[in-house]
């Protein structure tokens, strides 16, 4: 029996002993009736402290008695190679050496040249979750943009380089955030904000703190995450009202707006999370396409995508594969279609319909083997799989759950 089966059937006995319904429950904890079935059923975790609490409370009984041992570890210790390095690429200080006495050199425009072609094939490999090749680029040049930005140079490339530099502390954020590795991802944002202001453009500064809700809301600092979210958005919303914006400004508007949604849904705020996909849906309406701008991939298919995630987030699993009927999302990267499809195998799993959430899984893991693989919700999903189908799961189905590492 997994960890949210003991779970479920703990919280169903004790709201039976208070003697209330589903419904009757669920309006105590501000959650529907649906969640709360879920939940019973096992086939929803509850995997926020600050939620099994509130439900603890509602039970009159300690969250101890509600758990069955820790939530299961991402990957254990058996995270790919790929991972480690990209959290030694953060350790210590990458210039130390020009710090501490060594001559720093001097910066010259073939130099910072091939310190760029260099960067420009980290966001495609961040996009297509292809972290073992990933991980070796970015070891060796974030000390060498390090260096440079504390080369003699002349003012224009001192710049260039530390854009350079924030861009890629800002696609390491977004990589290991992805991939659960949450105090990394938010040493790159802190990273990629501190060089973004040297470089005097506040859109770039934005762009770093979009990484930085991102990696609040990997955390499950929900409430950090809308703080830094809410205020960049409102800025950039202040600064559409006072004239025409640019694109990436807007794009950059909208992201956050997307980030608000999901934070909103993990909180069981449905009227704030739909708000927001319909402010982000609205600026996407403005630019018409999809984009981009910042790595944030925003326009009118992301804004459809995260409906579907804030739906399986409120535990609306009807509703999110409804929304999916109408969505095309191939013009998107293959990490973005990677986790719309985690999302959809964990809607499917939710109403019990295992050969479709089984399909969905093996589609993202087509997609991104890197990232599925290892990536808490899909490792649930396949876990929750393997129970739902009893004592002789299909084959296909085992082999997945092996290569996840969730099999006993």
């Amino acid at each position: 029996m997994t960890d949210a089966q003991v779970t479920g059937e703990r919280i169903a006995y004790h709201r039976k002993r208070m003697g209330l319904s589903q419904a009757e429950f669920a309006a105590r904890i501000s959650r529907s009736d649906s969640w709360v079935s879920q939940v019973e059923r096992g086939v929803r975790a509850v995997d926020r402290i600050s939620v099994l609490q509130t439900v603890a409370d509602a039970l009159s009984v300690p969250v101890s008695e509600l758990r069955d041992g820790e939530p299961d570890d991402a990957a254990g210790s058996e995270r790919p190679e790929a991972f480690e390095a990209l959290r030694l690429a953060l350790t210590g200080h990458p210039a130390i050496g020009t710090i501490i006495g060594a001559e720093p050199g001097e910066l010259t425009r073939e130099g910072l040249d091939r310190l760029a072609e260099r960067h420009a094939q980290i966001w495609p490999l961040v996009h297509a979750s292809r972290y073992s090749e990933l991980a070796p680029l970015v070891t060796g040049l974030v000390p060498a943009l390090e260096q440079a930005t504390r080369a003699g140079a002349s003012p224009e490339l001192t710049r260039a380089a530390r854009e350079l530099l924030t861009d890629t502390y800002q696609a390491i954020a977004a990589a290991t955030a992805k991939i659960g590795e949450t105090d990394a991802a938010w040493v790159a944002a802190d990273r990629a904000a501190f060089v973004a202001e040297s470089v005097g453009d506040p859109l770039v500064v934005a762009a770093s703190l979009f990484r930085m809700a991102h990696a609040f809301l990997t955390m499950g600092h929900i409430a950090q995450a809308q703080e830094v979210a809410s205020a960049v958005a409102s800025g950039l919303d202040e600064q559409r009202g006072r004239g025409k914006p640019s694109v990436p400004a807007l794009s950059l508007e909208g992201a956050f707006h997307l980030v608000l949604a999901i934070a909103a849904a993990r909180d069981n705020d449905r009227i704030q999370a739909v708000q927001h996909i319909d402010q982000a849906r609205d600026i996407a309406s403005l630019i018409g396409e999809d984009r981009d701008d910042f790595g944030t991939e925003f326009g009118p298919t992301n804004v459809a995508l995260h409906a579907v995630a804030v739906a399986v987030e409120l535990g609306d699993a009807g509703q999110a594969i409804e929304l999916s009927r109408q969505i095309q999302p191939g013009q998107l990267s293959p990490e973005r279609q990677a986790r719309y499809d985690i999302d959809l195998a964990q809607a499917h799993a939710m109403r019990r319909q295992i050969g479709e959430a089984l399909r969905c899984l093996e589609e993202a893991e087509r997609l991104t083997p890197e990232q599925t693989r290892t990536h808490r919700v899909a490792r649930a999903v396949a876990r929750d799989l393997i129970q739902l189908s009893g004592s002789r799961p299909r084959p296909e189905l085992r082999e997945q759950a092996e290569r996840f590492g969730m099999l006993p």
